[in-house]
């Protein structure tokens, strides 16, 4: 992109983005045409381009973002005081299929991974202590503490205990999106050893958790029900850690195909320039990954809604589009049986940025995914069975969304972010800002600038750049979250607390 003070994103679109802050009075060529800006108007946001009707859709991406709540001028600035999503509940939905190939070379590159027992590959080498239930977090907590003071830390990456809320005093499907995702985590491959510690009269039981995990490799796996230790559960928490440790710090790197790389895809904090940086910039890459016989997955179902039909006829089999069709359904009813509305999902910091509707958000956000075909669709706690690109159940909030990609098996989450966030989920959280700014302001939060595109660096040129970026962080150079140590989790709940 060349430098300039706005961008028509598509041909079709009847609003421009701003590049920078124009002023009331200035004046734009826009497709050989003078537009005079009406209003003040923010960097990120959306200049009209052509007198509007009241009830007019408004087009941007190429897309309706929306339509006008009153008779608007070109030159107006459209922000959500004038324009009003057009969604409502759910839709019935026509599978229309589009075979778009890839058309992307297959490179012969390599990362350093950790190869696990079942062929799975992780990018960390870690030891993980993970409560059954949330009355044990306190032990789980001084177990790390203790192991990481003892071993500082060496032949390991870390050693982290996963602190949560549940695993008791929930019902139905609340209770098992918890086993489904504590599972996932005791199973993950960034682990090198995990030790499941339990109370012993949770809802969540250890003999029935520990079938949920199948075959597992039960030399890097252990359980300590700690109701049932005679004296001092700590000490014998740190006897099972310790013989693990001794187990896991023998791991070692060895070069893995790119095909064996999972990466998630999340976006938060968005402003007016993720859908034109940093989103396509990581879609750029997630066709890469996907070309060359690897996985990323999409999530955040409510910021699929207005993008959602360029997604279901990218599915690969009709099976795979009436999945889609009822992720995309189940969510909105989730919406309406809590009696709140589908369209109002952008929040403050969404709509100070530039993003007006959801729809506006939607047709941003799922750029992240690039043009490959859907190949998968998950629900919500699943583990990735089929490669290439897959869509995951799971609501658009940041860490509850980015839990729920690396429970599905995903070594890194790639998270776009126009306003800056510092956390991390239990797997590497990298941040890629869609402006230069804050890349310059937020250096410990943010790992790659998106915002160079639109200061005369070209995507190939940065596709290959974050390229070298990833690979160096699957290869051990830790994300800014993991350097402050923010790393947490957080699992859906839907229904009632007993």
């Amino acid at each position: 992109m060349n430098q300039s003070s706005f961008i028509k994103i598509n041909p079709a679109d009847s609003v421009v983005v701003c590049l920078r802050q124009l002023n009331k009075g200035e004046t734009i060529n826009v497709d050989n045409k003078e537009v005079c800006v009406l209003q003040d108007t923010p960097a990120g946001h959306k200049i009209l381009i052509n007198d509007t009707n009241k009830g007019d859709n408004i087009i941007k991406y190429g897309y309706p973002i929306g339509h006008a709540m009153e008779d608007l001028k070109a030159g107006t600035w459209v922000n959500e005081n004038n324009l009003k999503t057009n969604l409502s509940g759910t839709l019935s939905y026509e599978y229309k299929p589009v075979d778009e190939k890839l058309n992307i070379e297959k490179v012969q590159r390599t990362f350093k991974g950790y190869v696990r027992k079942n062929g799975e590959v992780g990018i960390r080498n870690e030891v993980w202590i993970v409560p059954t239930v949330g009355c044990v977090n306190g032990i789980a907590e001084r177990l790390a503490e203790l192991l990481t003071k003892e071993t500082n830390l060496e032949g390991i990456d870390a050693v982290h205990a996963w602190h949560h809320n549940y695993g008791c005093s929930q019902l139905s499907e609340d209770h098992e999106n918890t086993r489904k995702v504590l599972r996932d985590m005791v199973l993950h491959p960034n682990a090198g050893a995990v030790l499941v510690l339990s109370l012993g009269c949770e809802n969540n039981q250890p003999d029935q958790f520990e079938k949920l995990l199948g075959d597992y490799d039960k030399d890097r796996i252990k359980f300590l029900i700690t109701q049932n230790v005679k004296g001092d559960e700590v000490e014998e928490g740190m006897k099972i850690l310790r013989s693990l440790y001794e187990i896991a710090k023998k791991d070692e790197r060895t070069e893995c195909p790119l095909s064996e790389l999972r990466v998630g895809l999340k976006c938060g904090g968005s402003d007016g320039f993720s859908g034109i940086t940093a989103n396509p910039l990581v879609g750029e890459l997630s066709d890469f990954i996907v070309a060359q016989g690897g996985t990323s997955i999409l999530t955040e179902v409510p910021e699929m809604f207005g993008a959602e039909t360029i997604l279901m006829n990218r599915c690969e089999t009709p099976e795979l589009f009436e999945q889609t069709v009822k992720l995309v359904n189940d969510f909105k009813e989730y919406f309406l049986s809590h009696g709140e509305p589908v369209g109002e999902n952008p929040s403050p910091g969404n709509k100070a940025g530039g993003i007006s509707t959801l729809e506006d958000k939607a047709l941003g956000c799922t750029q992240k995914c690039g043009r490959a075909p859907v190949s998968g669709v998950l629900g919500y706690g699943d583990r990735l069975k089929t490669k290439g690109l897959n869509l995951l159940s799971a609501p658009g909030n940041d860490l509850v969304a980015s839990t729920a990609l690396a429970s599905a098996g995903c070594q890194i989450v790639l998270f776009t972010t126009g306003r800056g966030t510092p956390f991390g989920t239990f797997i590497p959280t990298m941040k890629i800002s869609t402006n230069t700014n804050l890349y310059n302001n937020k250096p410990n939060w943010i790992d790659f600038n998106a915002g160079e595109l639109i200061e005369g660096t070209d995507m190939p040129a940065l596709l290959q750049k974050f390229v070298d970026k990833i690979i160096a962080v699957a290869n051990g150079e830790k994300t800014c979250n993991e350097k402050n140590g923010y790393r947490e989790i957080s699992i859906f709940k839907n229904g009632v607390t007993l």
